[in-house]
């Protein structure tokens, strides 16, 4: 079996045919992890022996005539600041190393009631922070399509185990863009859900009012099928919305007269000239794609754009001094010994956390202090409800927004890692949607039979709340496109 080539779907009929067993399937995927990852760095910790139990009791399922989910036996990873009970959770950071969690976040529950075996955790940058993979503690992800480049962030490895096949489906977090940006960098399919669809139950925060859980995916109907097997109202997460549960059926549904009756809007902020020059033509290809397909377009203004990123890297990383507090060495994590309790907590912490946590801890206590509270992180939340506005407004004229993902295509390890600044700029098309809690998708801008050694480019819709549905609605059409054209 082509691993790469698998889905969701055409497991299910596989398992059902029985052209071969769930443990036949994970076992090839185990071999293909271990053959493949010491070089790609996707895994940070293989459940061996859980994956194969589950795929057992599938086997047992279809055996006795059982209906077997259709997530049955798909093999499916989290990235490792997703909890999974009596499985480590290090959030990419030695101060968690020897951190096990005691039980099962939402998503993983819901994942494991639905059938899909769970093969194990992946890298990203420490306490998902970071639009590279390169601020893993343990070792960087790489780039399958050039190992030269990184695969994005910071949810790396998540992107690396479905590019290689080692995972159908897997799940990241998204605070800034960390599912939508290694998206588009490794060609996949990435969906930031509307803040509140999505359980963050579980999840190891990092910036609570931004974070939001999210699937990677080969295409498009994989992402939805997998989005509603996790979206809906959870009562252990505070932020979950109560009326909302997404159906893959939507998406299903969606016709092409459905598509043409679509606007989308290009805001003109968003197309500037720190775009280059390849990641512009595959944006225009792109629109002219969808164009062909008879689709509506119209230019509109973001005026408050501009200010996302500077709103963005003040209200993140006060959220993050606040969070990352409970990580002492005491309750969680290696506690290193020392005669008096604040040498403890500096040592725990100094050789704990890695230089981006400390970075945007010190930053965020600095604009949370007196003084500077009212001059920046006031300020900062003024500006995100005048950048959400913004949205709301433009969403009166048009139905889905269309930019780039990002401004560049994958860049090569080391090239902007001494200039953090440059490295927060990766960000700056994802993050306004965090900022206004809207659902957001990345998809490819060619297939993989058409990238003809190129680097993939992602192209970015965004949606109103709690419309993921169009989005994958006019996803699919576009797949469907291009596929036909190879």
């Amino acid at each position: 079996m082509q691993l790469r080539d698998l889905t969701i779907a055409s497991i299910h009929t596989a398992l059902l045919k029985k052209e071969y067993s769930a443990v036949e399937l994970i076992t090839q995927v185990l071999k293909h992890i271990k053959e493949k990852d010491t070089e790609y760095g996707g895994y940070l910790h293989v459940m061996n022996d859980d994956a194969l139990k589950c795929a057992q009791e599938i086997d047992v399922t279809i055996a006795q005539n059982d209906d077997l989910p259709l997530l049955g036996g798909v093999p499916f990873a989290l990235k490792d600041n997703i909890l999974a009970v009596n499985h480590p959770a290090t959030a990419g950071s030695k101060i968690l190393k020897d951190y096990i969690a005691s039980y099962d976040a939402t998503v993983t529950k819901r994942l494991k009631s639905a059938g899909a075996v769970i093969m194990g955790k992946t890298n990203m940058d420490e306490f998902a922070m970071g639009s590279s993979g390169e601020n893993s503690a343990f070792f960087p992800a790489k780039n399958p399509h050039d190992i030269s480049r990184v695969p994005g962030g910071s949810s790396s490895g998540s992107a690396v185990a479905v590019t290689l096949g080692e995972a159908v489906c897997a799940l990241g977090s998204e605070t800034g863009g960390s599912v939508r940006q290694p998206a588009s960098f490794c060609g996949l399919v990435g969906l930031k859900p509307t803040y509140g669809a999505v359980s963050r139950y579980g999840l190891i925060a990092m910036a609570s009012s931004l974070d939001q859980i999210a699937p990677f995916a080969r295409t498009t109907m994989d992402a939805a099928l997998a989005f509603e097997v996790i979206s809906g109202h959870d009562p252990l997460d505070g932020t979950s919305k109560k009326d909302f549960k997404f159906h893959a059926k939507q998406v299903n549904d969606f016709s092409l007269d459905s598509l043409r009756e679509l606007t989308i809007g290009l805001p003109k902020e968003y197309f500037i000239p720190g775009i280059i020059k390849e990641t512009q033509k595959e944006i225009d290809n792109s629109i002219a794609v969808l164009k062909s397909l008879k689709m509506k377009f119209k230019e509109i203004s973001l005026p408050h754009t501009e200010y996302a990123l500077s709103c963005y890297y003040i209200i993140m990383p006060a959220e993050v001094s606040s969070n990352l507090a409970r990580f002492d060495g005491i309750r969680y994590g290696t506690r290193g010994e020392s005669a008096l309790l604040g040498e403890m907590y500096q040592r725990n912490r100094g050789e704990g956390f890695g230089k981006e946590p400390k970075r945007r801890v010190l930053l965020g206590n600095y604009v949370l202090s007196a003084g500077y509270y009212d001059a920046y992180y006031l300020q900062a939340q003024k500006v995100r409800s005048l950048i959400t506005t913004d949205f709301i407004n433009a969403f009166r004229n048009v139905d889905v927004i269309l930019t780039p993902t990002t401004p560049t295509q994958a860049f090569k390890f080391g090239e902007k890692t001494k200039d953090p600044v440059s490295m927060y700029l990766s960000d700056i098309f994802t993050v306004p949607v965090n900022l206004a809690g809207l659902p957001a998708l990345s998809f490819p801008s060619r297939s993989l039979c058409n990238l003809e050694g190129k680097l993939p480019v992602g192209v970015q819709l965004i949606g109103k709340h709690f419309d993921e549905a169009t989005l994958l609605g006019v996803s699919k059409w576009y797949e469907k496109t291009i596929v036909e054209s190879c």
